[in-house]
């Protein structure tokens, strides 16, 4: 197995200002302690193929709802490598949690950016049979799958990124 890519936490002040922006119910205290138990995305078992992202609070999903979860992760990889981030196998089975994006996609060169590479998650509860989702602190809540890509032989892209969703199309 290739070793290519490794995890950080993003700046504490990056994750404190990205948690009270879009949850103003947390003191600047509460997030600082949050910052302070966030465990980086790990494989369950060796033969895992998704790292498990964990939740760094708890939140609650009634149908229909969605949240934009700011993880305090960042990861390095290896060019022409990209992570793709879909929700923990079971969520969605049981409750049909999907990502607003369909899959998420970090690049390679996402770790430099502006927010210091900051993943975020989007998610909602899709349920039809009215199933509301309970995520705890520190659950596994989604996975990411590194995967390798390949490019034309004719490719000459040369910009550099500097900011997260849609940033390359600007």
């Amino acid at each position: 197995m290739r070793r290519i890519a490794k995890f950080h936490k993003v700046s504490r002040e990056q994750f404190v200002n990205a948690v009270r922006s879009d949850f103003p119910q947390y003191s600047e205290r509460e997030a600082d302690e949050m910052y302070d138990a966030i465990l980086l995305p790990r494989r369950a078992t060796r033969g895992s193929a998704g790292y498990d992202f964990f939740a760094p609070f708890a939140f609650t999903l009634a149908p229909g709802q969605t949240i934009k979860i700011p993880t305090g992760i960042r990861v390095e990889m290896e060019p022409d490598w990209v992570l793709k981030l879909y929700p923990r196998s079971g969520l969605g089975f049981k409750y049909r949690l999907q990502m607003n994006n369909t899959v998420g996609i970090i690049d390679s060169d996402y770790f430099s950016s502006d927010n210091e590479g900051h993943i975020f998650v989007k998610m909602t509860n899709d349920s039809n049979e009215g199933k509301t989702v309970e995520i705890s602190v520190g659950m596994g809540f989604v996975q990411g799958i590194f995967l390798e890509y390949g490019i034309t032989v004719d490719d000459d892209a040369q910009e550099i990124r500097n900011g997260g969703f849609g940033s390359t199309t600007r």
